[in-house]
């Protein structure tokens, strides 16, 4: 895990709590500096989601084998394009995952 700024350091966002979470290293890599992003079932630009004023199963929920994370706003979809939450590396590790019993993680 990594220190995530929230809304990013280059458009202004300070470096405090309030404006701080724990991302995934790499999700926070395609992250980059991105605050919002093209829904791809809208084709509208939606706000990433924001873990400090928004519940995370309001807008994102796992599939049925607990490997992919389905968008079910425009801010979940969103942010599962930005963050790549999908990727190969990702979903193989979730896979080992299930097969252990860890995941999914109750919500």
């Amino acid at each position: 895990m990594t220190v995530d700024h929230i809304v990013p350091q280059s458009q202004g966002g300070p470096t405090e709590f309030g404006n701080l979470c724990f991302a995934c290293r790499r999700c926070n890599e395609f992250k980059g500096d991105a605050t919002v992003v093209c829904d791809p079932l809208t084709d509208e630009i939606s706000p990433l989601f924001n873990p400090r004023t928004q519940v995370w199963g309001e807008h994102f929920a796992w599939d049925v084998s607990g490997l992919y994370v389905a968008g079910l706003t425009a801010i979940g979809r969103a942010t599962i394009v930005a963050l790549k939450m999908n990727n190969e590396v990702i979903v193989d590790a979730r896979r080992r995952w299930v097969s252990a019993g860890w995941h999914p993680p109750e919500v």
